[in-house]
């Protein structure tokens, strides 16, 4: 602050001032941790409230035409509909997969 009252007292420029501001920016420590993401691939090791979530993925096999796409675990939970026992088994971790009429869709990872 006392360099700022000095420059000021000087007469400084304002492009002085403002390359001042930027020289103490820079000197400032950046205290920023970029999280750690840890990626899960099985089941078992997700905890129940991610399953169903924007963190997980699913594998769609669709029977009609061969093709495979990617879903996320809301989808999933979308696309198992009114089958309360295949949710179940899934929060139970006793099932990692379900077939639909016209897809197979497995459980392919998770994003923690």
């Amino acid at each position: 602050m006392k360099d700022v009252e000095q420059v000021l007292l000087s007469n400084a420029s304002l492009d002085e001032l403002i390359k001042m501001k930027i020289e103490q920016e820079f000197k400032k420590p950046k205290a920023q941790k970029k999280e750690v993401k840890k990626i899960v691939t099985e089941l078992k090791d997700v905890p129940k409230e991610k399953i169903f979530t924007k963190e997980s993925v699913f594998r769609v096999y669709n029977r009609h035409n061969g093709s495979e796409t990617f879903i996320n675990g809301m989808q999933a939970d979308a696309m198992i509909g009114a089958q309360d026992n295949v949710r179940e088994n899934f929060l139970n971790k006793t099932l990692s997969a379900f077939s639909t009429d016209d897809a197979y869709v497995k459980f392919e990872k998770a994003v923690l």
